[in-house]
């Protein structure tokens, strides 16, 4: 399957703006779950309200929330699929131009600036954003992600390296204790993103990966898919609520991510998504192009 990159460029542009106006089905049911459950009439209200404010976006095609997020694309390259020659570094210019196009001819704020003159070019660009991770897959598909992750809930971003002797109750605690500083800063409900094992920089983006993961979904590692279960209780126990202003309803889930680690280490991070979970996918096949999530 051969793919150029003026296709490429245009599903980097059409993602972005799909991600900013539609809000993934499983999140839409995240918060019917939630709203079922929900015990307290204040939190009910505001997941009440929370969900008006997805159908009024749809029905007058406005973005669901002002913040455009920080741009990141993840992209699998399948078995199969031909670039003719391209390379990693064409790849990533065209995804970088599409995003660029999108912020202009859609015109939607650009949240991306320098970060110490703190000047904004207004195509939601700049130096090493968007963020670009490529990885590969067994699949005759090329697959574009894409994710604006809002400040709101990469604010509040954590890494512990915790030591082996403290074991998985470290962990635990850590999540906890995270999600409870974040309080309604995080505009939840969230999807808490938890990486375990690992380097630094590995657990960090386990963290990221879990967030972003589809609601429904389980960790493939059995003591991951465990830690999920029982995290999600713990966090839904602490009355934060929607918005922060109490009830049962926290977060949507906890997502765990793994990694093996060294004797000596035991990291842990957490990196969260707000209730406006956003995300759009392209999927390149041999018959065209699907828009999806």
């Amino acid at each position: 399957m051969k793919v150029d990159l003026q296709q490429v460029e245009e599903a980097a542009k059409e993602l972005y703006i799909r991600a900013l106006k539609l809000l993934p089905p499983d999140v839409k049911q995240g918060f019917d779950a939630l709203a079922q459950r929900e015990t307290d009439a204040g939190a009910k209200r505001m997941l009440g309200t929370m969900i008006r404010n997805i159908a009024v976006a749809e029905d007058s095609d406005n973005l669901l929330c002002q913040d455009t997020g920080i741009p990141v694309y993840n992209v699998w390259i399948g078995r199969g699929v031909e670039m003719d020659g391209v390379s990693g570094v064409a790849l990533k210019e065209a995804i970088r131009r599409g995003c660029a196009r999108s912020t202009r001819e859609y015109s939607f704020r650009s949240s991306i600036v320098h970060p110490t003159t703190r000047v904004n070019e207004q195509n939601s660009t700049g130096r090493g954003i968007p963020v670009i991770n490529i990885d590969f897959a067994e699949e005759e598909t090329l697959v574009i992600e894409m994710i604006p992750k809002g400040s709101g809930s990469e604010n509040n971003s954590w890494l512990r390296m915790a030591i082996p002797a403290e074991g998985v109750d470290a962990i635990k605690t850590f999540v906890v204790d995270c999600v409870l500083e974040a309080g309604g800063k995080t505009c939840p409900p969230t999807i808490v993103g938890v990486g375990v094992g690992g380097t630094a920089d590995l657990c960090m983006h386990l963290a990221k990966v879990a967030a972003t993961r589809p609601l429904g979904s389980r960790c493939e590692d059995a003591e991951g898919a465990k830690l999920e279960r029982e995290l999600s209780e713990a966090v839904n126990l602490l009355g934060v609520g929607p918005q922060g202003l109490g009830g049962d309803s926290t977060c949507f889930a906890v997502h765990v991510e793994t990694a093996a680690t060294h004797i000596t280490m035991n990291p842990v991070a957490v990196n969260m998504q707000c209730h406006s979970a956003r995300r759009a996918r392209a999927t390149f096949r041999p018959t065209g192009v699907e828009y999806g999530y």
